[in-house]
């Protein structure tokens, strides 16, 4: 499904059209396409909160599939290998934060459903070092929610600093942090988990959440870190109030709506507030490996193709549980 002009979801933006089928060029693969997890950057993109490199352009960047075709030079993979495909598409390997492992910034960086088309289709491309193999544990639909709440979600779990025996809290119940409190709980940590749904505060005591309450609670322990996937902005000094001295509160998201004045005292005593921007191969790889060890329960709500404007709507309105995934064939 193709958006060739942003709106608003419940306007339909998306649209069936016909493409040819893609040739990989050197050093890419082809993916058949069996489905394609939904993210809120896919909302952001189909709107219009993100400005658009490109018209007209097919969304997802959580995609599972097969390859079925292989440019000249490949040498990773084979036809018939199952792989992922997440939302960094390329990078230049050249700019200053390459160099310094920090390619998640880079200054050149293309991503996916967004640089390129991508997976809310049959067929899509991909160069043969960012797709990533998925392992055998998982089906399908059950893996594509790792490909972006899974690995984002593990990069703010370790930009937040949690370590072994931390209390961890998450803000907001959706894609990412279920899979994070399970690999939390796995890794040692407590996790307490903020959220207004009483479905999604029932679901994080079914994974082992030790506390569930609404953002405006007091936990019954101070938090050593707090990651926010909201994109609500007055989380911000909420969160910090529950902070403890010296903890970290990583924000998650691609967009926030602001961030509100707030009293100097609530960052004071070396609290940190930092963002998460995209991920790295290295995070896919690490991540894809711990979610097979735990492993990990993905809880989804599969969608056929063209629902994919009803399901965004889904998501836009926190009424789905868990990860919702697009089912392409």
């Amino acid at each position: 499904m193709q958006l060739a002009a942003p709106r608003p979801i419940e306007q339909n933006p998306l649209h069936f059209a016909e493409l040819p089928d893609p040739t990989p060029a050197p050093g890419q693969v082809r993916v058949r396409v069996s489905c394609c997890g939904l993210c809120h950057t896919d909302l952001h993109t189909v709107e219009g909160e993100l400005a658009l490199p490109r018209l007209p352009v097919v969304p997802g960047h959580q995609i599972v599939g097969i390859i079925d075709a292989l440019g000249p030079g490949v040498r990773t993979f084979k036809e018939g290998d199952r792989v992922g495909i997440p939302w960094l598409h390329a990078t230049d390997q050249t700019c200053h934060y390459c160099r310094m492992n920090l390619e998640n910034l880079c200054d050149h960086a293309r991503f996916t459903g967004y640089h390129f088309d991508g997976g809310y289709a049959e067929y899509t491309l991909v160069g043969e070092h960012y797709a990533y193999p998925i392992p055998a544990i998982f089906s399908d639909e059950h893996a594509a929610p790792l490909l972006c709440a899974g690995i984002i979600g593990y990069r703010s779990f370790r930009l937040s600093t949690a370590g072994i025996g931390a209390r961890l809290g998450l803000y907001g119940f959706g894609a990412s942090a279920h899979l994070v409190l399970q690999f939390a709980r796995h890794l040692g940590c407590e996790v307490y988990v903020f959220t207004r749904t009483p479905a999604h505060r029932d679901l994080a005591i079914q994974l082992g959440a030790v506390w569930t309450g609404a953002a405006e609670e007091t936990p019954p322990a101070p938090l050593d870190a707090s990651i926010i996937f909201a994109p609500a902005g007055a989380l911000v000094p909420l969160a910090l109030r529950a902070l403890r001295k010296a903890g970290t509160l990583t924000l998650a998201g691609i967009t926030m709506s602001t961030i509100p004045q707030m009293d100097y005292a609530l960052l004071y005593q070396e609290r940190t507030i930092r963002s998460v921007a995209n991920s790295t191969r290295q995070d896919a790889h690490e991540f894809l490996q711990l979610a097979a060890e735990v492993p990990l329960r993905t809880e989804v709500e599969v969608f056929p193709l063209d629902h994919a404007n009803q399901a965004l709507t889904k998501l836009k309105t926190s009424q789905i549980q868990g990860a919702g995934v697009l089912r392409v064939r």
